[in-house]
């Protein structure tokens, strides 16, 4: 049986990027909850990273015709997504966090990755541009 192939006709139908939007929230909801002296420096470098992920994969999109700059804002991404997990790994010491929170974003966000060197890697696949 031959594999179906889902349509993406925006960067809103792409898995990854459902996936890094919700996680985001997931952060957004999260970092309510973390001390107050915690405002402009853990909560906010949480936010702006895991938001950025989903920036940069936007980004990325509408510049598939030009396949460096795609590679690039997935490159982006990524390493925003990797960021995530340091943050996570620091909410974790300072017990905003507990383990098992920490284990299920931290794989959210391991996904994202490797989603997003896959895209990367199939980069040809993904700049055809109808």
């Amino acid at each position: 049986m031959k594999e179906q192939k889902e349509f993406v006709g925006n960067v809103r139908d792409l898995h990854v990027y459902r996936l890094a939007f919700d996680c985001a929230m997931e952060i957004f909801r999260l970092t309510k909850q973390f001390p107050k002296e915690e405002k402009y420096s853990l909560t906010d470098q949480m936010r702006r990273a895991s938001r950025s992920v989903c920036s940069n994969l936007a980004e990325g999109w509408y510049k598939r015709k030009y396949k460096a700059a795609f590679i690039n804002k997935l490159t982006d991404s990524a390493e925003e997504a990797s960021e995530i997990i340091t943050w996570l790994e620091f909410s974790l010491a300072c017990e905003y966090i507990d383990k098992d929170l920490f284990g299920t974003l931290t794989l959210q966000y391991e996904q994202i990755i490797g989603q997003l060197i896959t895209m990367e890697i199939k980069a040809d696949s993904f700049c055809k541009i109808p």
